[in-house]
């Protein structure tokens, strides 16, 4: 996660802002494979102004909505970028509602097309509105962000549900979204091979070897343990390279289409082994469950 998107993940926000104000015509951008901006230094507005540099034709934002988003932000006092997704390689998933996007973002995103790309100079009020020295920011400085909209996400799998073998633990729903898993009558004590299992079928693009996947899932011990990790009750899906994540995932994952529910059963050998994440509930040499809902490959 890039610096700026876990700062904001950390706040509690307040109220929106509001568009209009001053030109950014003094503003400059490089487009490109990393794009840069060219801001003057001391530069600050006092209510959230967009540009857009290039209208999309895609489908529009509205409150509510997730958006796939890179982004480059530089510091308007200083006029140095302090952050750029473009260089991490890590899009942003960024939820426009009031719990889960700054008051600036929402003001200039909503409404928006995808493939739109814009840029949005962003007072404190409507910003971090505290010191972040860890990116260069004070209190006071306006941030000036460069959003190109990649897409806009479905918030969960969607299309023919398929029966799991009767082996596999089922999975358990409140509300169409997966709270864990219960074994069945045939659920072995213990998995001796990692497998994939479709539970619903999605009619989307595949999955591609080494990819980047944007997804709902949640995690438990095998066969019906303790959950571990989910990203439903965080209220904001993942994005993660294949190339980042355990062998189950990177070896299964592949192939699956766009908008599909699969369960994953995978052996300690191809999950963590006998060196689970510190803090986890996960122990050492422990076979786990996921359910995931692929959202987005790329």
């Amino acid at each position: 996660m890039s610096r700026l998107v876990a700062l904001i993940a950390a706040l509690a926000l307040a109220a929106a802002g509001c568009s209009g104000g001053p030109s950014l015509e003094g503003i400059s951008v490089k487009e490109g494979k990393h794009p840069s901006l060219t801001v003057p230094k001391n530069f600050a507005v006092d209510q959230t102004t967009t540009k857009v540099l290039q209208a999309g034709k895609g489908a529009k934002a509205k409150s509510g909505d997730t958006l796939k988003v890179d982004y480059v932000a530089v510091n308007g006092r200083t006029g140095k970028e302090f952050d750029s997704s473009f260089k991490t390689g890590q899009p942003w998933t960024i939820q426009l509602t009031k719990a889960k996007a700054l008051p600036g973002f929402l003001t200039a995103l909503k409404g928006q097309r995808v493939g739109t790309r814009l840029i949005a100079a962003i007072p404190p009020i409507d910003g971090l509105a505290s010191e972040r020295p860890e990116i260069g920011l004070k209190k006071s400085d306006t941030m000036v962000v460069y959003f190109d909209i990649r897409s806009k996400l479905a918030m969960k799998a969607s299309g023919k549900r398929q029966a799991l073998p009767a082996d596999v633990p089922e999975v358990v729903e409140r509300g169409g979204k997966p709270i864990g898993f219960r074994k069945t009558p045939s659920t072995p004590a213990t998995l001796t091979a990692s497998s994939a299992h479709v539970v619903i079928q999605g009619t989307g693009a595949k999955v591609p070897k080494d990819g980047t996947v944007v997804a709902h899932y949640l995690g438990q011990e095998f066969p019906d343990g303790a959950v571990f990790d989910q990203s439903w009750t965080r209220g904001a899906p993942a994005t993660f390279p294949l190339s980042s994540v355990v062998k189950c995932w990177k070896d299964l994952l592949p192939g699956v289409s766009v908008g599909s529910r699969v369960v994953l059963e995978c052996t300690a050998a191809d999950a963590y082994g006998d060196n689970p994440p510190a803090g986890s509930q996960i122990k050492p040499g422990e076979a786990l469950l996921f359910v995931v809902d692929v959202l987005e490959a790329s």
